[in-house]
């Protein structure tokens, strides 16, 4: 067989980005090339951008030798796909044919571990970094820690990072006040965002928008409205949908649903985007107000994009208030336009390995022991006085299977971990308020905190009390 040439090698790298990767395999695979790493790497990316994983998978494999880059480009692969614990999977794979670890392979297996919250393998990453001078001559690796310690429900560490950073730019500071703002604490948002300007740092869109969450979820409406007026008045940001969607928070629970409304019909972009309805019926339920509700709910509706988890919501502030007419209708809403309910999925790290659960999941190996342990779970819960666990919903749904996903995995945590340990949960979708219940009665009755970031913000829940003051 005729020897590949780097000629050759560098025409079917332009063929791949001429062609895709279809186009080209093939002739990849008569001429020989099937082996050359650097031609296999393209193919691999160029499947990978076409949204192929499989096949990017498949050449991957395929690879009779691979190199770091090899190695890089399958992590940016999955985590593209947002296959996050697949590209943590891989690592075991790199150590072991020792290919070594750079920089961009630091902050590759960090985003990975800031989104399915694998806090230990992120610390071990950091350790790692640390040791060969990452951190100090590359900022994108400081940027990756403080953000993965952050998402991973850690501040301390994260501005434990920060401090120690040579240079920081406008990621790093976004990092810190995004951090702060979904953990609650806006008046540290606020604190480091004049600490920015201070800096001559010049905010973006992202820094208003981490600055206007924590304001929203610490309940600083003043503070919260002096910050969007100064976006475009002094520093020139327009605000977007996300933007307007923090106002519309801010004056829902403050309680100001009238102001929320107003604010909601005055947004640019309140026609075409659900963003806002949806804030306001999420107010509508915490302060148990019928009409706001419906109006936010027919807004939904009229643009189409009304989900199972809308309904839930109107079904909910129906039922607080005794119409079992109007919860009835949410419910045949959803049957009879055949409405599906979001998967919901939570991953929980436990010994440097993430496991992902579903609702009513049985495919883990320990389901057995894990409903077992569930059962256990409800028990001692009930015991501590504020659930009766005859009557409790999730006595129900450990027999029928179909208990929520953040419950399996505290379940598997507590099986899993020494007494004492705290179980960091990362969940797809907004806890919901029995979940929410539980989670408080089984932090103090297992005398375990219990951090578990949800899609709006995170809980740390503590002796039978979390943070957001049951307010979320």
């Amino acid at each position: 067989m005729r020897v590949p040439s780097r000629r050759s090698a560098a025409t079917f790298s332009f063929l791949l980005r001429a062609c895709g990767s279809r186009g080209a395999h093939a002739p990849i695979v008569r001429s020989g090339f099937a082996s050359d790493v650097v031609v296999c790497t393209d193919l691999l990316r160029c499947y990978a951008a076409s949204g192929s994983i499989a096949d990017a998978e498949k050449v991957f494999d395929e690879m009779p030798r691979r190199d770091l880059v090899s190695w890089n480009a399958m992590i940016s692969c999955y985590a593209r796909a947002g296959l996050h614990d697949a590209a943590l999977g891989l690592y075991p794979r790199m150590r072991r044919s020792r290919a070594g670890l750079d920089e961009y392979t630091a902050v590759a297996l960090l985003s990975a571990c800031a989104h399915v919250g694998a806090l230990d393998f992120g610390t071990w990453v950091h350790e790692f970094a640390d040791k060969k001078g990452f951190v100090e001559r590359n900022v994108f690796v400081g940027n990756a820690l403080v953000d993965m310690y952050a998402k991973c429900g850690s501040l301390e560490k994260a501005r434990h990072v920060f401090d120690r950073m040579p240079s920081r730019d406008i990621f790093t500071w976004n990092s810190m006040i995004a951090g702060l703002g979904i953990h609650g604490r806006g008046e540290e948002a606020i604190a480091f965002f004049e600490r920015m300007l201070v800096a001559g740092v010049k905010p973006n869109a992202i820094s208003f928008l981490g600055l206007l969450m924590g304001c929203s979820h610490q309940g600083l409406v003043d503070e919260g409205l002096k910050y969007f007026e100064l976006m475009s008045s002094e520093f020139c940001v327009k605000p977007d949908v996300k933007h307007y969607g923090c106002i519309v928070d801010i004056y829902g629970r403050a309680g100001k649903l009238e102001r929320a409304l107003e604010f909601a019909n005055n947004s640019p972009s309140n026609s075409n985007d659900p963003v806002l309805w949806r804030t306001l019926l999420s107010a509508s339920k915490i302060h148990k107000n019928i009409e706001m509700g419906e109006i936010a709910f027919e807004n939904l509706v009229g643009m189409s994009a009304h989900n199972a988890g809308d309904c839930a919501l109107l079904a909910d502030i129906y039922s607080n208030a005794g119409d079992s007419n109007g919860v009835s209708r949410m419910r045949k809403m959803v049957k009879d336009h055949g409405i599906k309910t979001a998967p919901g999925w939570s991953w929980i790290e436990v010994g440097g390995d993430v496991r992902k659960f579903v609702v009513g999941d049985t495919s883990h190996p320990d389901a057995k022991v894990i409903y077992k342990k569930l059962k256990e779970m409800i028990g001692r819960a009930a015991s501590v006085g504020l659930l009766e666990e005859d009557s409790c919903k999730f006595s129900k749904e450990e027999n029928g299977r179909e208990c929520h996903s953040e419950m399996l995995a505290i379940a598997y945590g507590l099986m899993r971990t020494p007494e004492g340990t705290s179980l960091r949960i990362v969940k797809n979708l907004r806890v919901c308020k029995e979940c929410h219940l539980m989670t408080k009665m089984v932090s103090k009755a297992y005398s375990r905190e219990i951090i578990v970031r949800d899609r709006v913000r995170f809980h740390h829940f503590k002796d039978g009390s979390c943070s957001c003051k049951d307010f979320w």
